[in-house]
């Protein structure tokens, strides 16, 4: 159940990363990582 609600944080967080590229780059890449660390830590958990 956590992997499932970290998986959905991280398309809420690429959607962000989407949104924001053109206006606020440096804000964009911050929710990148973001959603890096999530993904990481769904798979982390999965196992």
């Amino acid at each position: 159940m956590s992997s499932i609600l970290l998986l959905a944080l991280a398309g809420f967080l690429l959607g962000g990363t989407y949104s924001t590229w053109k206006t606020l780059r440096p804000l964009s890449i911050a929710l990148a990582v973001c959603a890096a660390l999530a993904v990481a830590g769904a798979i982390t958990w999965w196992n």
